[in-house]
């Protein structure tokens, strides 16, 4: 369902809208595309707004298992380190 309203705008940006939809085009037509995808990339915008503070919530957690893993590969390294001198 569409509704019919009205709003203001600059007789520039008039101008401009006018030059991209061409005679045959409609301004309606063209704001609301405009519009639509600018509100499409401010919800994009926050989802990927969201996602970096659960990233980065979770990197400490994260970080300590890398650490946790990474110790232990040092520990078998070493373990086999000694193995292979002893031979």
């Amino acid at each position: 369902m569409k509704k019919r309203i009205s709003i203001t705008i600059s007789t520039s940006v008039l101008q401009e809208i006018d030059l991209q939809i061409g005679s045959s085009g409609s301004r309606s037509a063209f704001i609301e595309e405009v519009l639509s995808e600018h509100l499409h990339k401010l919800a994009w915008n926050k989802i990927g707004e969201r996602d970096s503070i659960l990233m980065n919530a979770a990197a400490d957690y994260f970080n300590r298992e890398m650490e946790d893993v990474l110790r232990y590969q040092a520990d078998i390294f070493d373990i086999l380190e000694d193995r292979a001198s002893t031979q």
